[in-house]
């Protein structure tokens, strides 16, 4: 596991995190809206997309759904094996190497929107499968730094726990501003990922998620040299 980092780097961690989170939002509002109606980031979603496209269900498309499932395991794999590679590293090194391959993995589906668009099948698979591998990537990298509720891609468990634990629940309060911030970054980013495809396609939407990915990565970089 990571090794315990300083109380600054304790504070500023978690927001990039959020960072992070809001960059699926982005880019799973791209997938989704404009590749198909499939999730990159989301998995549980591809799941019962998948068997909603093997019973035949309308503009649900199952292969489109496993090439996004198989290409965020082989990106997990990887995430896997540099979280092991990175043990010893610290949690802001750890950060700093991770998005940077985020960042190549979202430039890279930039790249080809702006080359190909999305217009043809191939151009779509194309971005599902370089997004859902970079989403791989992010969360299981986020899962070895072990910062609860914040996996940058799932928002089931902060949701429960923001209900479960609350006055009116279990009474614990615990990280609640922690699980706020995960609900509100993945919020404004499928917001503002919703709002650039309609003004200005795939590739705008994208952009954003390269600055956002961009200065995420910036930060780490800053914060590891230190």
């Amino acid at each position: 596991m990571p090794t315990i980092v300083r109380s600054r780097d304790e504070t500023l961690i978690p927001v990039l995190l959020f960072g992070l989170t809001a960059v699926t939002g982005v880019v799973d509002a791209v997938s989704y809206l404009a590749l198909g109606h499939v999730f990159v980031a989301n998995m549980t979603g591809n799941v019962i997309f998948l068997g909603f496209g093997i019973a035949g269900a309308a503009d649900v498309s199952a292969a489109a759904s496993v090439a996004a499932l198989l290409a965020f395991v082989l990106g997990a794999l990887a995430g896997g094996r540099l979280s092991r590679h990175l043990q010893h590293a610290g949690t802001p090194r750890h950060l700093a190497v991770v998005t940077a391959a985020g960042l190549a993995g979202t430039t890279a589906a930039l790249v080809l929107s702006l080359l190909v668009g999305d217009d043809s099948a191939a151009a779509r698979y194309a971005l599902i499968v370089v997004l859902a591998a970079t989403m791989g990537l992010q969360n299981a990298s986020a899962r070895a730094l072990a910062l609860p509720d914040l996996t940058t891609t799932v928002l089931t468990q902060s949701i429960t726990g923001l209900a479960a634990d609350s006055r009116w629940g279990s009474g614990g309060r615990q990280r609640a501003g922690r699980r706020l911030g995960s609900v509100a970054t993945m919020l404004a980013g499928a917001l503002a990922g919703a709002l650039l495809l309609r003004g200005g396609g795939p590739a705008a939407a994208l952009g954003v998620a390269v600055l956002l990915q961009a200065a995420v990565a910036t930060i780490a970089y800053r914060i590891q040299r230190s």
